[in-house]
């Protein structure tokens, strides 16, 4: 007998009247399947019942967090009769849909005796929710509830629910200023509440429904049994008008003077009164929602940063009470990291008068100037969430698995497949301190392929699962969250996860074989498979052209709409409007112009773009192309099997866009090799080479313009062909306009 078939057996789903939301929510999921109904009870009856299954916790109501065992126990007759109890309820949603779910066709025999599991990430915290908090939250039809949801079945245990109710921020700059666009996400604390000392300065109507949308959220957190937390950038910048009222409360200077058209500042953080608003602010989120667990803090970007840090973009600076200028650098650095300190365990402090679990956790990268201090601090509360733990600022430490010579790899992405032994060493050294390592991991929707969804890497996902896992890390700091099941169905990576979560050991071959036959069948599922691996392989061999434009950059700077010529300004300024009116651009941004440079970055050189294209065309293509082969091969059967909408046709129009994508990133790097490479020939033969490599990639470009649009042609297939490349060759060396 399966599971599924013991499962129909049950009549009734027990659990305790003063359970927590969790349990009820979880019993109507196993009723529903089952067609049973819910009954609560004072106490469970712990006699075996034929038909009633039982819903409990391991540990009494009052024992929580660290001192709650972290496990499941399930239990199953083939007469209907179990139970499932959870040693914490953040983990029982997902545990029940692992048993309603992937555990359904296995034999019944497996789990009659009782059977314990062992999450393998005690914390699965989205980190930049794209669809519940940051930018994803204004799209057109977004339903919050099966989006949380599908978190809880993914095991994920926690939720990030501080979003603004509003497509904005209030922040105003100068007619033409992109810097507002960078308060949407990560929304600071006095976007929900305000203290003594800011009282007035953002509307009451303002405040009340962004408080409202991440109480609705932290619901559905309850709801699903998932911990609620904030990100949010901090210290932020406030209205000037603050400072007009108090002039003597200015700290530092925090905005980026390429992006900006007017000064921003933050806050002193060492006055006072600084102080004593932000805790009053998160006293007063806590007494809103209690459960609040966490918050994250990101700092020195969008509009926040410490005073006298050394990445501030304008330098060091801040107001008058930290330090006197004639300091020396590591002085400063020694007394802003201090202040930093200072203000997460303000935060920490101000939080556990409401919730004693309640944990601080910050990022190192900003602190590359004051690392070691900020180092030392660590503890008791207060965390890091990391790509590394060996790496010093934005560096990578870590090598591309395909290029040694390359470490251009988004930090959690599954192009992080290595693990450095000082890392163990240095994550035993903060738990000994009562501080947590959270380790960035990523597979969709956010630090690869924007904005595409849905892109299947099922074994890639679960090797880097794997990596973390034996080597000893228990939170997961998971960039950009799930994809809503509406947008994407057939969630492969995650389905990995939701797999990994309660069962580190299984054998991934056997499981995504068993999920790609449940989806498309026993005849089709071995070809999706196929496809998969394929697909992988393209994937991999990508050498990650710029870690900017496989994120946010890729839309910030209209990738698949502005044209790729080799002189941008050859174009008139009014035939440029239909892109650079929605770019996230100023005007003398170099990036207009030139796809190698965004403000007074060098995201790439020619040198590595040279490298970059050749090693596109000879490792992506090959393995790429003949997943989508496969799957256009068998598309018409899954039509005709499955019905119009199936798994076959819904990974195939992903692969495709996945091909469009690379394409596009192919060719912004032979832009900047053939735009440079033409600028810095030696002779007329290099300038010929350069010119013909430009003028193929145009034409490859165009050729992905169609594929791009819906019914879209095999277009990539003839830009492919020899005769392109031959053409090319034949262009005379007239100078590039």
């Amino acid at each position: 007998m399966t599971i599924a078939e013991a499962l129909k057996q049950i009549r009734q789903v027990e659990i305790r009247a003063d359970a927590a939301e969790v349990f009820e929510t979880a019993a109507r999921a196993i009723a529903c399947r089952a067609g049973a109904v819910v009954v609560k009870c004072v106490r469970h009856n712990r006699r075996s019942r034929s038909g009633v299954f039982q819903l409990r916790p391991m540990v009494p109501a009052g024992l929580r967090g660290e001192s709650a065992a972290e496990s499941v126990v399930m239990r199953l007759r083939a007469d209907g009769s179990g139970m499932l109890a959870a040693g914490d309820s953040r983990f029982l949603f997902g545990a029940v849909s692992h048993l309603l779910d992937v555990l359904s066709d296995h034999d019944v025999d497996e789990i009659e005796g009782g059977r314990t599991f062992t999450p393998s990430f005690s914390w699965n915290r989205p980190c930049y929710d794209l669809f519940l908090t940051q930018e994803g939250r204004i799209q057109h039809g977004l339903n919050r509830e099966t989006y949380v949801r599908r978190l809880a079945e993914c095991g994920f245990t926690h939720l990030e629910v501080n979003g603004l109710a509003y497509p904005m921020g209030l922040e105003t700059g100068p007619k033409g200023e992109v810097y507002p666009m960078f308060y949407t996400y990560c929304p600071a604390l006095d976007q929900f509440v305000y203290s003594t000392l800011n009282k007035g300065l953002y509307p009451f109507y303002y405040l009340s429904a962004n408080l409202a949308n991440l109480k609705k959220n932290a619901v559905l957190a309850r709801k699903y049994g998932l911990v609620p937390g904030l990100l949010c950038f901090e210290p932020r910048t406030v209205p000037e008008e603050f400072f007009t009222r108090y002039p003597m409360l200015r700290g530092a200077r925090v905005d980026h003077p390429f992006r900006s058209f007017r000064p921003r500042y933050t806050m002193t953080i060492t006055h006072p009164l600084v102080r004593a608003h932000y805790a009053e602010m998160l006293r007063k989120l806590l007494n809103e929602v209690p459960e609040l667990g966490y918050i994250t803090i990101w700092t020195n970007d969008s509009g926040s940063g410490f005073e006298h840090t050394k990445s501030l973009y304008v330098g060091r600076n801040g107001g008058p009470y930290m330090i006197r200028e004639w300091k020396d650098d590591a002085e400063i650095a020694r007394v802003s990291g201090e202040w930093a300190l200072t203000f997460f365990r303000l935060l920490r402090d101000a939080a556990h008068e409401v919730n004693p679990e309640f944990r601080v956790i910050t990022r190192l990268e900003s602190f590359y100037g004051e690392h070691d201090i900020i180092w030392r601090g660590l503890g008791q509360g207060v965390d890091v969430e990391t790509a590394s733990l060996i790496g010093r600022g934005w560096e990578m430490p870590y090598r591309h698995p395909r290029y040694p010579d390359s470490n251009q790899i988004n930090g959690g992405s599954v192009y992080q497949l290595q693990f450095d032994k000082r890392e163990r060493r240095l994550m035993a050294e903060l738990d000994g301190r009562s501080a947590k390592t959270h380790f960035y991991f990523a597979a969709g929707p956010h630090q690869m392929f924007a904005p595409l969804l849905g892109i299947p890497y099922p074994f890639l996902t679960h090797r880097r699962l794997k990596l973390l896992k034996d080597n000893g890390v228990r939170q997961l700091s998971h960039i950009g969250g799930t994809f809503p099941p509406e947008l994407v169905p057939w969630n492969i990576n995650h389905e990995m996860l939701r797999r990994f979560q309660f069962d580190p050991k299984m054998k991934v071959d056997e499981e995504v074989e068993r999920l790609a036959c449940r989806w498309a069948g026993e005849k089709l599922g071995p070809a999706l498979v196929r496809a998969w691996r394929l697909a992988e392989e393209g994937i991999l061999a990508f050498p990650n052209i710029s870690t900017l434009y496989s994120t946010i950059g890729f839309t910030w700077y209209r990738l698949w709409a502005r044209p790729f010529v080799p002189n941008i300004e050859a174009i008139p300024r009014e035939e440029r409007a239909y892109y650079e009116d929605f770019m996230c651009t100023t005007p003398h941004n170099p990036n207009n112009v030139d796809l190698s440079r965004d403000v007074l970055f060098q995201l790439t050189t020619a040198e590595k773009s040279r490298a970059d294209v050749g090693r596109m065309d000879e490792g992506v293509w090959p393995s790429l192309d003949q997943a989508i082969q496969l799957l256009e091969s068998v598309v018409v059967q899954a039509y005709e099997t499955l019905g119009k909408a199936n798994v076959v046709e819904d990974q195939l129009v992903r692969l495709k866009a996945l091909r469009c994508w690379f394409m596009t990133q192919r060719n912004v790097a032979a832009w900047i090799a053939g735009v440079y490479g033409w600028m810095e020939a030696k002779s007329a033969t290099e300038k010929r080479k350069s010119r013909a490599l430009l003028v193929d990639m145009m034409r490859r470009e165009i050729a992905n313009s169609k594929d791009l649009r819906p019914g879209g042609d095999t277009a990539h297939a003839r830009a492919q062909s020899p005769g392109i490349a031959a053409q090319a060759d034949c262009v005379d060396g007239a100078p590039l306009r």
